[in-house]
This record gives structure tokens, C-alpha cells and sequence, in this order.
């Protein structure tokens, strides 16, 4: 995929040192256009939506903010635990400026965790939701596109 100069702006936003120390394309060396059409395609075969996985994803937050830090089960499914940190972080593509709010979320079973968590931020979720972006392999907050199928049921 052909890379505009928004993107282009967007990618040399996503390097380390930049927005945030480790940047959001970890060890993935593909253009940001490849990555988005690559995550787009798996969404496809995995008969995913942006916006399901987007709406699901801001549910969880919204009913984990609840629990002000400590765990909450939500639904009888997951368990969601939110992390805020003073400040905010902007957005590599320049669209918006988004507070520190980090969840882990794990599917529950009989109340306990199960599997590997989520770890998600307000600023991921718009990055998922707006640019199809789940960020670079290798990334901190990488959003496996099997691994949201899996934890969120979808």
C-alpha cells in the first residue's frame, strides 16, 4: 500500500522518542500503510469490526473506571482493572490528545482470570477505532487481532 504524507507524518510520529519512549511500531520494520493493511485484512478473515471491537473495548473501560483501580468483573466475563497516570499523550496522527488511562482486561471464568490479558489505553482505542491501527509487532500495546476475538468474544 502506497504511503500518503499523512501517513508518512503519522510514522515518523510513531518512532521512540518522540510521543513516547518506546514509540508505537516496536520491532515491526513495514510501513505504517502495510501494517494498517495487514491488521485490516486478519480483522476480515477473523470476521472482526473495528467499530464492534471499538465498541466493546470502551464498554469494558467505562464499567472498569468503576472499580477507581482495583478489579472489576464485568458481565460475568472479564475482568477489567484501570490505571491512570497524571498527563496525556497525542496522537501520532495528530488528531487529538488523550489522558493516561491504561486497562488490563482478562476473560473471566468462575471469577478468576483466565488466559492473557488486554492492555489497552484511551489513546490504543483511538488508534483502533479512527486509523484501524493496532500498532507495530513488538509494541507495548500491540492489539492482536486473534487475541481481541478471543478475550472479548466477539
Amino acid at each position: 500500500m502506497k504511503m500518503s504524507p499523512h501517513y508518512t507524518r503519522a510514522q515518523a510520529n510513531m518512532q521512540p522518542g518522540v510521543i513516547t519512549a518506546d514509540g508505537f511500531l516496536g520491532d515491526d520494520h513495514r510501513s505504517l500503510a502495510d501494517i494498517i493493511e495487514a491488521d485490516e485484512e486478519q480483522f476480515s478473515r477473523l470476521d472482526l469490526s473495528f467499530q464492534d471491537v471499538a465498541d466493546r473495548l470502551r464498554h469494558l473501560i467505562e464499567e472498569g473506571r468503576k472499580g477507581l483501580g482495583e478489579p472489576v468483573t464485568v458481565d460475568g466475563k472479564w475482568i477489567v482493572t484501570i490505571s491512570e497516570a497524571r498527563g496525556r499523550l497525542a496522537s501520532p496522527f495528530e488528531d487529538g490528545v488523550f489522558r493516561k488511562i491504561n486497562a488490563t482486561i482478562v476473560t473471566a471464568r468462575n471469577g478468576q482470570p483466565q488466559g492473557t490479558p488486554l492492555l489497552v489505553s484511551d489513546l490504543s482505542l483511538n488508534l483502533l477505532e479512527k486509523h484501524h491501527f493496532l500498532e507495530g509487532k513488538g509494541a507495548p500495546f500491540r492489539l492482536e487481532p486473534a487475541e481481541l476475538k478471543r478475550v472479548l468474544e466477539l
